[in-house]
């Protein structure tokens, strides 16, 4: 009987190969949905070897699929729609022994709720934000290397992933405050930070105040 560790180790080992890794890393990072030819050429591959190792992120539950026409044709001679890829909505973790940190997340975020602790939150999220020792450096890659899958959308730099889905999932105006707060802190005077949902990501997004892109 399959469990969800052993779907975890599987989905994982997908990304064993490199390929893989940065077509995932290409689709996840990106604003809407990517087709093939896109992912090939991000990836330096061709289109049928881009096709079968996004499919195989899909059987892996990677990635999630939808289908359709990429220009305003309908009708005989149209064609067929594009199949089209984008970040599926599970996600998958992996700890060896097992360890239960979201349980211990989710225990936290209740009592700080209770207690009506957002404030204190957000000041120890901002102090450990302009802590990193990442911080002072560009912005949209210490982004990146956190998990928020940062990408520009006009002037707004968006957040297309949630570091703390689960638990913004739960305790949503609690988490959302601390996020910001973190972001803030990470952030130097050249940026502006704020509630501002990505649909399908993170609550946070940033303008740059003293320069474009």
């Amino acid at each position: 009987m399959s469990t969800d560790e052993d779907e975890a180790f599987a989905a994982l080992g997908v990304l064993s190969d490199p390929l893989r890794r940065k077509l995932y890393r290409h689709v996840a990072a990106s604003a809407g949905e990517v087709g093939r030819d896109d992912a090939a050429q991000a990836a330096g591959v061709s289109r049928s070897l881009a096709a079968f190792h996004l499919d195989k992120l899909v059987a892996a539950g990677l990635l999630a699929v939808s289908f359709r026409r990429l220009s305003d044709r309908t009708g005989p001679g149209a064609g067929r729609p594009a199949k089209m890829y984008r970040r599926a909505d599970g996600e998958h973790a992996v700890s060896l022994p097992p360890r239960s940190y979201d349980t211990a997340g989710r225990l936290l975020a209740d009592v700080v709720e209770r207690a009506g602790l957002d404030r204190e939150l957000q000041a120890a999220a901002k102090a450990a934000g302009a802590a990193d020792p990442d911080a002072k450096g560009d912005l949209v890659e210490v982004l990146g290397a956190r998990g928020y899958l940062p990408f520009w959308d006009g002037d707004t730099l968006r957040l297309a992933n949630c570091p703390f889905h689960a638990l913004a999932d739960e305790f949503r105006a609690l988490i959302c405050g601390m996020n910001l707060a973190l972001v803030e802190g990470m952030a130097s005077e050249e940026w502006s930070a704020s509630v501002d949902p990505c649909p399908g990501g993170c609550c946070v997004s940033l303008r740059s105040i003293n320069k474009s892109h």
